[in-house]
């Protein structure tokens, strides 16, 4: 500590700026700045240094007029910087090297969308400016399969890795090339080579160059971050080089205004792991989360003093709110995904989801929503005076739940005004205006008032944010109610206690620096010195000592930096990235239980035991370990903490009296009703003090809301602790409410995406646990549809067509204790490896299920002619493996574990069919199913008894009705569109397969109604082949196409369909035969019917209209992929390039994993660069090219579409370059695939296959333009991020 001098903790954030100073002899002074205010200060932490010490000492300026340095102890802070730069993409230009052919690499990334429902296609904006290609490649040796001719240097990598030096660096070329980008005014670089993270030879050899030309900041991937996967390292090092300046600029500019530029005075700045370090080792991929992650350290090191139960931390700012879990250790991630760039790099997990005292609050179709729109700060919540829209923030002063008196004036145009609640009461006036026409039009006879508008909003936006809450712990398997939830941040105190209530959680800490915790968490944190290399060998025995090795090398240069930045307290924490040989769930692994010795092992006896650690954190995250399978080191890590030496909090006062004075009443609105609330200040409660809700407490930074019946007890720290009350049933009733209408959706969303969750963790395929080709969902009593999440769009609204032919098929039958298995087309299937698991749900005494829960996922096989089980050439439903039209694989709560294995192990009649070639992972997935069937049961059942069963059920079909409603709205206004366009509102399409088989289309709307007849009538017989679509695909497509045309969240269910009457000829493609073959129908048939929905409705051109479906494999192994391909262009958008669309978002394998697990090199994978987009007024995006060159003999499967036929292009635009499949043989010849073929390559031969473009939309415009999908605007001030975002977002890219 230092002595006589005021030390600082800093948060700078988006809005506002928090500073805590701890004075000589302990005194702790805090002030909140507007993060942005230039015409009072060009720097807000420096401005409240400023501040302070002016307040303290009298003189705040040296002789030289800027900010004295002599009494400043340390500076340690937190700020968005970073963020901010990364998010609204004002980083350094960069030129970006890559292997030649890999040009667009970073641009394509995994090739999945980000919104599933987009049309308009917006990929984050590149990092980089211009991009170099370098002629040199070395690929991993795989010298037992490889046939190649190996005559090619070996390079050694790390942990004794070989590596073939295909062509070494072309170094005339890269230096002319980067000598242009130079002369371009570019002074950043960011070198991604293959392989580089064990091979870095090449990397080292352009950035030598790189530096010797000028370029002032050159990042390397295998420095800024050296792991396996070149696609994210090589954002890692993007990133780096794109915001390092950026912040180097800032740190300049904050020392700038301080006397000697602080020197001598130890500036630390927060990381995104939680761990403070020198300004100088400050760098931008690794400070994304510089500010929450103060948060975190404040609440974790706090908060921990007062329970012993785990802490759930919530942060609930003016934008966004932050969520994490602290259960005696910090949680962290190595990659996580922000504004649209994989970080790798050690982070805390803190889940940021977008409901913030900002965010705006709408009234849609009968259904209240709380953002995921935000006021931001500026214009703000419309009683900031700003023109701002309706907020959550308004919502709470209407209710009297933050008091303007207590406010400062810093708001209106001057920002030296209060905040105003009269603009805010007006606007609610206008919304509840709009929401009781609508209550009067459906028949309601209630009247809402303003506060019971307000009231019904801030219910949502809880409910919003109780949801990646629920998913933090319950995906786990947690009980979120075994947790204490952690409330900080300016608008938290507000909804702290609805928010446990609503968890079940019955005790809320809130700290007395809550409305600073993150600034305070940067007095509390350690420095930190992360020291990581890969690795790759097995984790065994063999290589006890090797580990043991790198890890003392490691140790040793972590103490010794820490020792040459004065650390005498050094702690450091070993880690292991292990994971089983053949997946990609690597875990970060500590070791347990100190230095304890296990078979003498030198590694256990030297750091502990890593095998314990992994196998019991496997076990916990996935519910099972694997017997007799090999664990792999990917990584050796080092974690390095010089110990923080700030003196513990002293304590308050004790209070006399149990029950402190109050200052005055104020009227508060609940769930039960108004009431006066007495009004507390923080400042004056004492050690001791009982509240007994209602109440407002009014700290200087922030307000706290006690519920009726809540009590409140100040700790011997200062600090609040709440009782809240929990359990007991809601008092509703089963009639129509649009505010729990909204917290209804909200829960049966999550109990499916919570099952769907569970299903992953307890899977063991690597099609369901790591590529996450799954749906979950849960059904009404009648079968129907209520929600599916998350959004595979192949699966949606599918499976009601298999529950209600189970229900057809078995009715009264059905008893508790059954689940039924199938996958039959003819019983709502979609292809046969999809199976799906449905299981009737009985409560209490009722005879009949009260409703369904179901889960549908991809078996890598199930029999059939091909390995896979999806032959690209069959022409019955027998060759392409087992089929189950209703089979009872749990019958009176017993699985029958018999009759599923010779049901799956015995081969159809189809002539070279075999059974499943993978039985172990068909029982242990279809368990899996189950399992999250049982989970979904589970919270149904919570909230039944929460709710009760008829006021379930009842919004269950309240739910449906209003999807219902949704798309009503949205017939209309197309019908009006359509009528006032041609005259008519009859609208129709008709595209063609490859085969030339039409898929028609006709819909005759009627407007009155708000409803609409589409009839395939005409659509083509079925096909000698396996394009046949089931009657399921074609209503998942329509209700995909229904969500895109709505243009916002609508429950998706059966209450889409139910204003549309749908017309399918039987026997016809989309109605097929039983016996017919469908797997081609699912990934091909399903994105025609797509672009003929699409071009009926005019929305916007063709995107590629395939899936580019590649199976590669011999009889001991096999690879699938699907490629991505142009997206369509529509009215004002250019389509994107390189991206899945519509029925499928699958991604796709990085190219380092891909030529590390399989005998293939990757020697190409970029856009197509012969103008594949259509040109128009807006231009279609790019297709891809992807050439594979095979080690050694192999068996190539093709299912593709869109090889003879164009995506169409529409309004006057260009259609589409269909796609391409080529075989290059290794003597030269050039050989023409058709779409869907199976072939046997040899070793040296290449696949080289172009995918389609989108169609152009309109006539004329740039023909330069390409269709590139960039978001270029960034509308959000908040960024999602956190492993419950990262999962949602990879299981719409399943």
């Amino acid at each position: 500590m230092s002595g006589n001098k005021y030390c600082f903790a800093i948060d700078r954030g988006g809005t506002f700026t928090d500073v805590l100073c701890i004075c000589p002899g302990g005194k702790v002074r805090t002030m909140k700045l507007l993060s942005e205010d230039p015409e009072r200060y060009s720097d807000a932490p420096r401005e409240g240094i400023r501040r302070i010490l002016k307040e303290e000492t009298g003189a705040e300026l040296a002789a030289s007029g800027l900010v004295d340095t002599s009494k400043i102890g340390w500076v340690r802070m937190g700020t968005t910087v970073a963020t901010n730069a990364l998010l609204e993409r004002k980083g350094d230009p960069v030129v970006l090297v890559v292997n030649s052919g890999f040009r667009d690499l970073l641009y394509i990334g995994n090739q999945a969308r980000p919104k599933i429902f987009d049309l308009n296609i917006r990929k984050p904006a590149n990092l980089y400016q211009t991009v170099v290609e370098v002629d040199c490649r070395i690929v991993p040796e795989q010298k037992e399969r490889c046939e190649l001719d190996q005559s090619w240097k070996v390079l050694e990598g790390v942990a004794g890795t070989k590596y073939l030096e295909l062509r070494p660096v072309d170094e005339v070329t890269v230096r002319a090339s980067l000598s242009a980008a130079r002369e371009q005014g570019v002074s950043s670089v960011a070198v991604v080579l293959a392989h580089s993270y064990a091979c870095p030879e090449h990397e080292l050899r352009v950035g030598q160059i790189a530096r010797e030309l000028g370029f002032s900041h050159v990042t390397l991937s295998h420095q800024a971050m050296p792991m396996c996967r070149v696609v994210a390292r090589g954002y890692t090092g993007c990133a780096e080089a794109y915001l390092t300046p950026h912040v180097d600029r800032y740190l300049a500019s904050f020392k700038s205004g301080f006397d000697k530029q602080l020197e001598g005075v130890d500036v630390l700045f927060m990381q995104s792991d939680g761990g403070l370090t020198n300004m100088e080792n400050f760098r931008g991929a690794r400070a994304i989360l510089s500010g929450p992650a103060g948060g975190v350290v404040g609440y974790a090191l706090t908060g921990a003093r007062e329970t012993e139960l785990p802490l759930i931390g919530f942060d609930m700012g003016g934008t966004s709110t932050d969520v994490s879990r602290y259960a005696g250790s910090y949680e962290h991630v190595i990659e996580s995904t922000t504004a649209g760039v994989t970080i790798q790099a050690p982070q805390l997990d803190i889940n940021t989801v977008a409901a913030g005292g900002g965010s705006r609050l709408f009234f849609r179709s009968g259904i209240f929503v709380v953002g995921p729109e935000s006021a931001g700060s500026h214009p703000g919540p419309a009683c900031y005076k700003k023109g701002g829209p309706l907020t959550v923030t308004d919502a709470n002063l209407i209710l009297g739940r933050i008091l303007p008196q207590y406010f400062p004036k810093i708001f209106g145009p001057k920002e030296n005004e209060p905040l105003d609640d009269e603009i805010a009461r007006r606007k609610f006036v206008e919304l509840q205006t709009e929401i009781n026409s609508h209550l009067k039009a459906s028949g309601d006879g209630r009247v809402l008032t303003i506060e019971e508008v307000a009231l019904g909003f801030i219910r949502v936006a809880n409910e919003t944010m109780c949801r990646p809450i629920r998913a933090l712990t319950q995906s786990r398997g947690l009980d979120t109610a075994n947790h204490v939830l952690s409330c900080f941040g300016g608008a938290g105190g507000q909804h702290a206690c609805a928010i446990a209530r609503n968890l079940g959680i019955a005790k809320v800490v809130v700290h007395k620096y809550a409305g600073i915790l993150s600034a305070y968490g940067m007095a509390l944190a350690d420095v930190v010195q992360e020291l990581q290399e890969p690795s790759g060998l097995e984790f065994s025995e063999a290589n006890a000592q090797k580990l043991k090795e790198r890890l003392d090398v490691l140790s040793q240069q972590g103490h010794a930096k820490l020792s040459e930045q004065g650390f005498q307290k050094i702690e450091l924490e070993p880690f292991l990235h292990l994971r089983y040989e053949g997946t990609d769930g690597a875990l970060m692994c500590a070791p347990s239980g100190g230095k304890q010795s296990s078979g003498g092992s030198p590694l256990l006896t030297a750091y502990g035991d890593f095998h314990a650690t992994f196998l019991e954190r496997y076990r916990t995250e996935f519910g099972f370990v694997l017997q007799n399978r090999r664990i792999i080191v990917d990584d050796i890590r080092i974690r390095g903490l010089g110990k923080n030496e700030t003196p513990p909090e002293s304590q308050v006062q004790s209070a006399k009296e149990a029950t402190p004075a109050a200052q005055g009443t104020t009227r508060v609105h609940f769930d039960q009703g108004g009431f006066d609330a007495p009004i507390y200040l923080t400042k004056n409660l004492l050690a001791g003090h009982k509240i007994t809700g209602p109440a407002v407490l009014i700290d200087q930074l922030s307000t706290i809301v006690v519920e009726p019946e809540s009590k409140v007890e100040v700790t011997p720290y200062g600090d609040l602790i709440m009782d809240v009350k929990t359990g007991g049933k809601h008092g509703i009733n089963a009639e129509l409410d649009p505010v729990h209408l909204s917290i209804f959706s909200h829960r049966f969303m999550s109990i499916a995406e919570q099952m769907g969750r569970v299903l992953q963790r307890t899977s063991i395929s690597t099609n369901i646990k790591e590529r996450l080709d799954f749906s979950c969902a849960l059904f009404g009593p009648d079968g129907g549809l209520v929600s599916n999440a998350p959004h595979i769009p192949v699966h949606l609204g599918a499976m009601q067509e298999t529950v209600q032919y189970q229900l057809k098929v078995r009715g009264e039958s059905l008893k508790n204790g059954d689940v039924i298995l199938a996958n039959h087309p003819s019983a709502g299937g979609s292809h046969l490896p999809d199976l799906t698991v449905i299981t009737p749900v009985f409560y209490e005494s009722h005879p009949r299920p009260v409703f369904f829960v179901a889960s549908r996922g991809h078996h890598a096989d199930i029999g059939g002619i091909t390995p896979g089980s999806m032959p690209p050439h069959s022409t019955s439903l027998a060759q392409e493996g087992a089929a189950f039209k209703s089979f009872l694989i749990v019958e009176n709560g017993q699985f029958q574990e018999q009759q599923i294995i010779e049901r799956l192990t015995t081969p159809t009649a189809a002539k070279g069919a075999v059974g499943t070639r993978n039985l172990s992972d068909n029982l242990s997935d279809l368990k899996a199913q189950i399992a999250a069937n049982h989970k979904g049961i589970q919270l149904v059942a919570e909230l039944i008894d929460g709710y009760g069963l008829d006021v379930v059920q009842a919004y269950m079909s309240h739910i449906q009705k209003n999807a219902e409603l949704a798309v009503r709205d949205m017939l209309r206004q197309i019908g009006k569109d359509t009528l006032e366009r041609t005259g008519s509102t009859v609208l129709q399409a008709r595209e063609f397969m490859d085969d030339g088989s039409p898929i028609a289309l006709k819909v005759t709307i009627d407007v009155e109604q708000g409803s609409a007849l589409c009839d395939f009538t005409g659509s083509g017989v079925e096909v000698w082949g396996n394009c046949n679509a089931p009657r399921a695909i074609t209503l998942s497509a329509l209700i995909y196409c229904l969500r895109c045309m709505v243009g916002h969240d609508v429950p998706l269910n059966q209450g889409c369909l139910a204003p549309i009457q749908v017309i399918i000829p039987k026997n016809s493609i989309l109605d097929p035969s039983e016996g017919a073959a469908v797997v081609g129908g699912n990934v091909q048939t399903s994105q025609r019917i797509v672009d003929t929905v699409l071009k009926a409705f005019g929305v916007c051109a063709a995107s590629q209209g395939c899936m580019n479906n590649i199976t590669i494999g011999d009889e001991t192994w096999g690879y699938y992929e699907t490629v991505a391909g142009g997206a369509g262009a529509g009215p004002g958008w250019h389509g994107a390039g390189g991206v899945h669309t519509h029925m499928t978002n699958t991604r796709i394998t990085d190219p380092e994993i891909l030529e590390l697990r399989y005998p293939m090199i990757l020697k190409r994978f970029c856009l197509r660069t012969d103008q594949s987009g259509g040109r128009g007024e807006f231009n279609g995006g790019e297709g891809v090219e992807r050439d594979l060159l095979f080690r050694k003999p192999v068996t190539l499967s093709v299912l593709t579409e869109r090889r003879t036929l164009q995506p169409y292009g529409l309004n006057g635009g260009d259609p589409g370059k269909s796609g391409r499949n080529l075989i290059l043989k290794r003597d030269g010849r050039v050989i023409a695939l058709a779409g869907k073929t199976c072939i046997d390559v040899e070793a040296g031969d290449t696949f080289a296959m172009k995918t389609p473009g989108g169609g152009g939309y309109g006539i004329g415009g740039d023909s330069s333009k390409s269709g590139a999908g960039l978001d270029q605007e960034n509308t959000k001030r908040f960024v999602e991020r956190g492993t419950v975002f990262n999962y949602l977002q990879a299981q719409e890219s399943a």
